[in-house]
């Protein structure tokens, strides 16, 4: 179907640049990891035997390198939690973990920001998180490096600066659930596909963010992710 099959203008398709490459890579869904990282979900003082869970951002808040970001509406605690984020050439269900691997094109650097304060109160009340972790902006992301440049990182330093202080800090020998398991236990509750990505969880160190604030972050190996929180719109 043509742009004419529609009764309103087709929304862009999101996308993310891709290191060394003119094309860009689509982004289909994404898809953030809960609480995978032990020291993070101890200092939110959930239960650390808990497995990890899964919840979606719409592709359409990403936000590339470089951005000002408006302080979004509703929050007056706005969170920062950088993440190594997953990029899918191929999918499927139940992906056994052993092959998980052989379905990721590539690597990037992303910030799970999340208003705060509307998180805790929908899961004070138990409802969905969407009102805390869904919203415009809310998912800043570095260009992708392909997995046939860089390989597939399983060790590395994470961390995230703002105004140039260190305030996250780990490694991603922490995380409790590694990328092949993500995967699979993903691919168990939906059917993942090309162009999807996953945030796979961040380290300690998450902090409120006002305006004006300057943050930088990254994974060693995959790159680095500059975005600064604007005014209200």
């Amino acid at each position: 179907m043509n742009a004419a099959s529609y009764v309103i203008p087709l929304p862009p398709q999101a996308s993310l640049p891709v290191v060394g490459e003119s094309g860009r890579y689509p982004v289909r869904r994404i898809w953030c990891v809960g609480r995978n990282y032990l020291e993070h979900i101890r200092e939110m003082g959930n239960d650390e035997r808990a497995p990890p869970f899964f919840f979606a951002k719409h592709a359409d808040m990403l936000v590339p390198d470089g951005a000002t970001i408006p302080y979004p509406p509703l929050t007056k605690d706005l969170h920062h939690e950088v993440e190594l984020i997953v990029a899918m050439k191929s999918g499927g269900l139940n992906i056994p973990a052993d092959k998980a691997l052989d379905h990721v094109y590539g690597y990037a650097v992303g910030i799970d920001l999340t208003r705060r304060d509307l998180q805790i109160a929908s899961r004070k009340k138990e409802r969905p998180w969407e009102i805390g972790k869904s919203f415009d902006g809310s998912a800043p992301c570095s260009a992708i490096q392909p997995a046939s440049k860089i390989g597939h990182p399983a060790k590395g330093k994470i961390w995230l600066t703002v105004n140039g202080k260190e305030a996250q800090k780990g490694d991603l020998t922490e995380l409790i659930w590694n990328v092949p398991e993500i995967i699979w236990q993903l691919s168990q509750q939906v059917k993942l596909a090309a162009g999807d990505i996953i945030m796979t969880g961040t380290p300690a160190g998450v902090s409120q963010l006002q305006p004006g604030d300057k943050l930088e972050c990254g994974v060693d190996g995959v790159g680095t992710l500059k975005v600064s929180i604007g005014q209200s719109e």
